[in-house]
């Protein structure tokens, strides 16, 4: 009974050591499978540095709800119109170095979730792959157009005068979307037709950005595989 006991044991703690992944960087991220039992996908990573400390849960085929923290009210804001305009079931946690200032949280969120996108979409059997939307907020209208490629790749046309909207740079919009495309591994253009108000103008591109990338994420019936001559994206 006792060696059972301590084989349970020592097979509980395996499972546990291996379901963590440990980066060279000494990041650490834990992640779950791309598919829940129910056939949603889904994936939740964490990810630790000395500046920062994420978590990140997103179903794919949610209903839109989220619960958002990261210390910064305005990209808790652009996340949870993420999570409620792509029907993602969303949960971020984030605590960051923010007496530095805002650099280090809002780019690793990007990261984070751009990696558990990544893990959630699996691969790739069976989706649409592109997906496009025009999103208008009062005098502000733009564009987005995603390719779930697999080749990482940025277009951000958006000219904002002003700096900031209340205490958030907005420049820094640009590293959070730079830094969700490398890690999803995706096409991304982004491009303001018109605008005046910063906060419409981001406001547009982040609900263009999860209609856009819920379309891409979807499954068409037609597509055998994935949608691609090479085979894999």
């Amino acid at each position: 009974m006792r060696t059972r006991g301590r084989a349970k044991a020592k097979s509980k703690s395996m499972s546990k050591s291996m379901s963590k992944r440990v980066s060279k960087s000494g990041t650490r991220r834990r992640s779950k499978p791309a598919s829940t039992p129910g056939g949603r996908r889904a994936a939740e990573i964490r990810r630790r540095t000395k500046e920062t400390d994420i978590s990140v849960a997103i179903t794919l085929e949610g209903q839109g709800t989220y619960a958002v923290e990261t210390g910064i009210p305005f990209l808790n804001h652009m996340l949870e119109l993420f999570a409620r305009h792509g029907f993602f079931d969303l949960s971020v946690r984030a605590k960051g170095d923010l007496a530095v200032d805002a650099h280090h949280t809002v780019e690793d969120v990007g990261l984070t979730l751009g990696e558990a996108l990544r893990a959630a979409l699996g691969d790739k059997q069976g989706i649409r792959r592109f997906g496009e939307a025009t999103v208008p907020l009062d005098e502000a209208l733009v564009s987005v157009v995603v390719d779930l490629s697999g080749r990482p790749f940025l277009v951000y046309e958006v000219k904002l005068e002003q700096e900031r909207v209340g205490t958030f740079d907005v420049e820094l919009v640009h590293d959070f979307l730079l830094a969700l495309t490398n890690q999803v591994g995706m096409n991304l253009h982004i491009n303001m037709i018109s605008g005046r108000n910063p906060h419409h103008i981001v406001e547009a591109s982040f609900k263009g950005l999860a209609r856009a990338l819920s379309l891409a994420a979807s499954a068409d019936p037609r597509v055998k595989g994935v949608l691609s001559t090479k085979g894999v994206l």
